[in-house]
């Protein structure tokens, strides 16, 4: 009998230790390749330029990490760290930097990097899945910005939702 229960005890602890299966210890996650990075910058160059506006357009992977950047011919040099910015920003907070020019004065937006006006969009797939960021800048405004860059995830957009 005292031999059953320490067998008995540890058979109840293996019962209860949740299965590593259940908890992954690796998570894959989904990146944009560079030719589709390359493909967005363009695109919302191409747009900015259909409406005579030069800009700088920079692509970050989910992390937030420049994958790609255009300037356009004579885009202002500005252009380009402002754009990496709005990229940044939209990455790290999966969410339109339009949407956060409510937050822009207060202690969360005014860390260094992040610029929260309109021109920085997450690029996602299937709707819900991070896998980058487009941030323009150059136009007269930021909408324009903004506009431009989901001209850019327009270009990829269908193949995306065709990955998941």
């Amino acid at each position: 009998m005292t031999r059953m229960i320490p067998a008995l005890a540890a058979a109840l602890t293996i019962a209860a230790t949740p299965s590593l299966s259940a908890d992954p210890l690796v998570v894959p996650l989904q990146r944009l390749s560079l030719e589709a990075a390359v493909t967005a910058a363009q695109g919302a160059v191409a747009a900015c330029r259909e409406q005579g506006i030069q800009i700088a357009a920079t692509v970050v992977d989910r992390e937030g990490n420049v994958q790609v950047t255009l300037r356009d011919t004579i885009a202002a040099p500005i252009t380009v760290p402002i754009s990496r910015m709005k990229a940044f920003t939209a990455v790290n907070f999966n969410a339109a930097t339009s949407a956060m020019s409510e937050r822009a004065n207060t202690p969360i937006g005014r860390v260094e990097g992040l610029v929260m006006s309109a021109g920085g969009v997450p690029i996602l797939v299937g709707g819900s899945a991070l896998v980058a960021g487009i941030g323009v800048s150059g136009a007269p405004d930021g909408a324009t910005d903004e506009e431009c860059a989901l001209a850019g995830i327009a270009k990829i957009q269908d193949e995306l939702d065709m990955a998941m």
